[in-house]
């Protein structure tokens, strides 16, 4: 008996999911709004659009200034090139990627879905664009409800073609990042892409146009991982966007000129503004939820209300749990510590790894057939093959030498040798030495490329030397 209502509370949960999942999906139309807030987003939106779309534009030493060229396996960026050898670079830029998300998470909540993240840059540019062909928000409702018509169907048709448009030059930027881009504009012009390029072009326009276009908070709610996880990240001084209780309820509408507390209404009004400039469709009211992308529009009309009214700003804004309940909130905490130091670590790694990288790359394989030969002069000699990879942008002569043995001779019938830029050059070498100067089976050597042009350009690869024992 006393487990009915409990099942019946679950069944009526379960009931709750089950519609928010299979339910059809209702157009959001969201309220233009102005703010502090707004002209962040703006100004995100056009540091960010701006450099996806003018970086590949850009040249280096008369190439292209990032360029990442798959077919000769090598990556331009600002005039160091990296090779498939460098792809440790790129693990550390992932690992670095995933600790800032986790960094700015825990310090400020979702800063990343609401201001930097790539659904909501272009969404807030497709929005832009709906608003400027099919008018404000109620407008694009009435336009919305009226039957087809040929006025109807010449605007819908305008806002589609603007956001295909679009998308086609931002798939089109997209290739442009691993296809030169001049190059690639000439063969669009003259309708001579390859296969591949028009895939990628009119896959990634199709991908924007879908995502920013139709699916928008869709995407947020239930095909990002990130909406899921982040609670994991979240704690009571992390930087939220909460609607203040205390102050706000008990809800309701009145005139300007009637005081609230004389009628026991707390200061919302209830004007739903907040529910109609949200992105995802959700109440603030309601607390947080994983559908807050933290964009802080609810922030910027709830301001503008208060003015109104004339009453203090802040009914929703940015805060903490800790802080809506009038406890102290703590900055910096062992979780931010923890991310700053281990951030700090890999990006200072990085940096002087880079800085300090050596654009030339040798690998000494020895020949395994034989472990050593004795020639008629009863030297002892090893057989290698040395692959000279030059990881510069221009050409270089090297030369190659050995140590760590005395009285160790190179043999290298090709002497001083040239490898172009991105090449690999392999070169056959010996190593002899009288039989007295071994102390053991396996002895340590090493083999020195060095750059004639450029002597900082050098490597020191070790290798084994094998042969008898006589003493």
């Amino acid at each position: 008996m006393n487990d009915q209502p409990a099942n019946q509370a679950n069944e009526g949960q379960d009931d709750a999911v089950e519609r928010s999942l299979y339910a059809k999906r209702e157009k959001i139309y969201a309220r233009e709004v102005h703010g502090i807030y707004a002209r962040l987003r703006v100004l995100a939106v056009l540091v960010l659009l701006g450099a996806y779309y003018g970086v590949p534009w850009l040249t280096w030493d008369g190439r292209q200034a990032v360029l990442l060229d798959l077919p000769n396996r090598q990556f331009q960026l600002f005039g160091i090139t990296f090779w498939p050898q460098d792809f440790f670079y790129l693990a550390a830029l992932l690992i670095i990627a995933a600790l800032s998300l986790f960094f700015f998470t825990a310090l400020a909540g979702r800063l990343w879905c609401g201001y930097a993240c790539p659904q909501t840059v272009w969404t807030e540019v497709f929005m832009w664009i709906e608003r400027k062909i099919e008018g404000d928000r109620p407008k694009q409702m009435k336009l919305d409800k009226m039957p087809l018509s040929a006025r109807k169907f010449a605007i819908k048709g305008g806002k589609h073609a603007a956001w295909i448009l679009f998308s086609l030059y931002t798939g089109f930027t997209f290739v442009g990042y691993f296809t030169p881009i001049h190059d690639l504009a000439a063969r669009v012009v003259t309708l001579e892409l390859g296969p591949w390029e028009t895939f990628w072009i009119l896959f990634y326009s199709f991908a924007t146009y879908g995502n920013a276009g139709w699916m928008r908070e869709q995407v947020c709610i239930y095909m990002c991982p990130y909406a899921r996880f982040q609670s994991a990240m979240f704690d009571k001084d992390t930087l939220i966007i909460s609607y203040d209780d205390d102050r706000g309820e008990p809800r309701g509408g009145r005139k300007r000129s009637v005081n609230p507390a004389e009628v026991g209404l707390g200061d919302c009004i209830d004007c739903s503004l907040c529910v109609q400039v949200c992105p995802t469709g959700i109440d603030i009211r309601d607390g947080l939820q994983f559908e807050c992308i933290g964009c802080a529009a609810c922030v910027d009309v709830c301001d503008e209300v208060m003015d109104k009214m004339g009453y203090p700003k802040g009914l929703v804004r940015y805060t903490t749990e800790h802080s809506v309940h009038a406890e102290k909130t703590h900055v910096l905490r062992p979780r931010v510590f923890v991310y700053a130091t281990l951030l700090s670590v890999l990006v200072g790694a990085l940096v002087v790894s880079i800085a300090g990288r050596v654009p030339l790359e040798v690998d000494v394989i020895r020949d395994r057939l034989a472990l050593y030969k004795e020639t008629n002069e009863g030297l002892i000699e090893n057989t290698y093959n040395v692959k000279v990879v030059n990881k510069d942008q221009i050409p270089h002569r090297y030369r190659l030498s050995a140590s760590g043995l005395e009285g160790l001779e190179l043999i290298n019938t090709m002497g001083e040798f040239a490898v172009e830029s991105g090449r690999v050059l392999e070169v056959p070498v010996r190593l002899r030495i009288d039989p007295v100067n071994i102390d053991r089976a396996s002895s340590k050597v090493a083999f020195e490329v060095v750059a004639l042009d450029n002597p900082d350009i050098v490597h020191v690869e070790p290798a084994r030397f094998l042969g008898p024992v006589l003493r």
